[in-house]
């Protein structure tokens, strides 16, 4: 199986996240992350939907995605063409004796704190899955107590974009 990035331009109407995750559920895909929000134009929604799956399979759950009402357009976002980021907070036990290191790891991997108590820190860091696992790995010693995941985020490179030429389409 190989990771395949989705940018879903929709209506933003109610039930439409719960019709596209659904055709992901019956075809029994796994999704690995999905993020929502609103575009810059009014009344259209992205959809970005990361999921394992072999390209034969993802093939069918896409002419499947374009069938449904309020589905404006797909495109696949493969890494080289696209700008994909991950984004987490992690909660990292941070006392006064090791708050110093934790910083410097935050700093090294260009992370923020946003919050700091006497007993842990709260760190925010963008950047692609595999940064994040290396920041993760360098946190886990310190002792990490939670871990906020958003979806991947991406857009494709270049002038072009995704919502013009969907609304060009209508």
């Amino acid at each position: 199986m190989s990771r395949h990035t989705l940018s879903v331009l929709v209506e933003d109407t109610p039930g439409v996240l719960a019709r596209v995750s659904g055709l992901f559920a019956r075809r029994q895909f796994n999704i690995d992350s999905l993020a929502v929000g609103a575009t810059e134009v009014p009344g259209i929604s992205r959809i970005t939907v990361v999921v394992d799956a072999e390209g034969g399979l993802l093939e069918q759950v896409t002419k499947q995605l374009n069938k449904l009402i309020h589905v404006l357009k797909i495109v696949e976002l493969p890494s080289e063409t696209s700008v994909q980021r991950d984004h987490i907070m992690v909660k990292v036990r941070a006392d006064a004796a090791t708050r110093i290191q934790v910083t410097q790891a935050a700093d090294l991997f260009r992370a923020s704190i946003v919050d700091v108590s006497t007993e842990s820190v709260v760190i925010e860091a963008t950047g692609a899955p595999e940064k994040l696992r290396a920041f993760l790995e360098i946190l886990e010693p310190f002792g990490i107590r939670e871990i906020v995941r958003a979806g991947t985020l991406g857009i494709g490179r270049g002038v072009r974009s995704m919502s013009e030429r969907a609304l060009r389409h209508q």
